[in-house]
């Protein structure tokens, strides 16, 4: 299953991008990837920290006029919180940092408004598959993992907004914020909250 998100995801991509290059010849491609502050929003989560992870992937920009631009991307997203075992009656036998990680390929769609040359403001709607989800409870080690007790949705919608510049030579950065409006698990008051900086480059 999570096979075949993985492929529909990559095959989204590849349409939008062939149908952007039978209709502009500036449309540009790229590379990108930075850090992830990743935790849960809800009612039945108390606050959980940030769990520190990475993204990274690929983009497709499609220029329609010097202000406006449609902005799609395939990306490895690493998400979660951080759980101290200390504080949950030491479930783990252990007084480290417990990470809790929900790794995602998300695809969002982006509405890019140039406010000046290079700087743009971006926001759109986002999809995520689900491809990991364990509590790793020695995170600077291999070993650790354990399956998450809940179950949790294999997709995940979310909306994506940010502020990007973009420099002359085709490098960016970037940062953003994700809020998922879609419930991670059943009858569970959850939801994804995760801050991205970042830096690319269009080729």
């Amino acid at each position: 299953m999570k096979k075949l998100v993985l492929g529909a995801a990559v095959a989204a991509m590849s349409i939008f991008t062939a149908n952007a290059q039978a209709d502009s010849d500036l449309v540009q491609l790229g590379v990108k990837g930075g850090v992830n502050f990743a935790t849960v929003a809800g009612d039945d989560f108390d606050s959980p920290d940030a769990r520190t992870s990475f993204n990274a992937g690929f983009v497709a920009e499609v220029p329609y006029s010097e202000r406006f631009s449609l902005q799609a991307e395939v990306l490895y997203s690493g998400q979660g919180y951080d759980w101290k075992s200390s504080d949950q009656d030491n479930i783990f036998d252990n007084d480290d940092n417990v990470e809790v990680q929900f790794d995602y390929i998300q695809v969002p769609i982006l509405a890019k408004i140039y406010l000046v040359e290079g700087l743009n403001v971006h926001a759109g709607p986002q999809i995520g598959f689900l491809v990991n989800d364990e509590i790793d409870f020695q995170p600077n080690s291999n070993a650790g993992d354990e399956p998450f007790p809940l179950e949790p949705k294999d997709i995940d919608i979310s909306l994506a907004a940010g502020l990007e510049y973009k420099f002359d030579n085709g490098f960016f950065i970037q940062g953003r914020y994700n809020y998922g409006f879609s419930e991670m698990f059943e009858d569970v008051d959850a939801h994804n909250s995760v801050i991205q900086a970042g830096v690319g480059f269009m080729f």
